[in-house]
């Protein structure tokens, strides 16, 4: 597994110039059916990764946000978000990411997140969470919501579809901040912030996040307190301790 990491790596870090050639350069913007936005980057990324992949990991199944499922029916299956935070990236916020993970039977053993405008990577797997320099990552001791510096992705999402929710997260915790994306759970896996919760994302958004949270020492689940899976409309919560997200579990779901 440490060699796969090691070409993931590579691979990544290579990708990440793709992304910078049409950051802040006016790119064109299309729309989905699904109305999210998607530009020649996430398109270009994606199909790099793909390749790369395929070329490393022969066999091996591949979902991407762009291009959907390719590949064998084998126990390994690679996950891609190209440039997760598109309106980040298109709006000139350089807080978007790239996510790489990989399934073993469906359960997350490996993933990376890249963040090209930054120079940052942050990746975990069996061996541990680890920082673009070798950094152990360790989350954050803060076991009391009390006591915790929250992070509220998608607030406007959360705010429309369940307002009562929002107004409970508004109040949590000893301070809190509103973001986007994949950076607020990196940092969480980095011990810089206690919590993050997140809404309405696909597996590509939150699969390859769960071996870096998980090996820093955090946890990450469903709103439910279930174990994050291939499935659709996700809403997400990564917390540095057991107590921690045992908190926010039961604040999510407070009648």
């Amino acid at each position: 597994m440490q060699d796969w990491l090691d070409a993931i790596l590579a691979i990544t870090e290579e990708a990440a110039a793709l992304p910078q050639t049409y950051f802040r350069q006016g790119v064109d913007v299309i729309q989905k059916a699904d109305e999210t936005p998607v530009t020649v980057a996430d398109r270009e990324v994606e199909s790099f990764l793909r390749a790369a992949i395929e070329r490393h990991f022969p066999g091996h199944a591949i979902f991407g946000e762009e291009f959907g499922e390719t590949g064998g029916d084998g126990p390994y299956r690679w996950i891609i978000d190209p440039i997760d935070g598109t309106r980040s990236f298109i709006s000139g916020m350089p807080l978007f990411g790239m996510l790489v993970g990989l399934l073993e039977h469906g359960k997350p053993v490996l993933g990376t997140v890249r963040l090209p405008a930054l120079g940052e990577v942050y990746y975990g797997s069996g061996a541990g969470a680890f920082d673009g320099a070798g950094q152990r990552l360790s989350t954050s001791k803060t076991a009391s919501l009390d006591t915790a510096f929250l992070y509220i992705n998608e607030a406007d999402k959360i705010l429309r579809a369940a307002p009562e929710t929002f107004h409970r997260l508004n109040r949590a915790g000893k301070d809190r901040r509103f973001a986007y994306d994949c950076y607020p759970h990196a940092l969480v896996a980095a011990g810089h912030v206690d919590a993050c919760v997140d809404f309405d994302l696909q597996p590509y958004d939150y699969l390859p996040l769960v071996p870096v949270i998980e090996a820093a020492g955090g946890v990450i689940t469903d709103w439910r307190g279930e174990r994050l899976a291939m499935q659709n409309d996700e809403a997400v919560v990564s917390a540095a301790t057991p107590a921690l997200h045992a908190e926010l579990i039961a604040l999510l779901n407070k009648d």
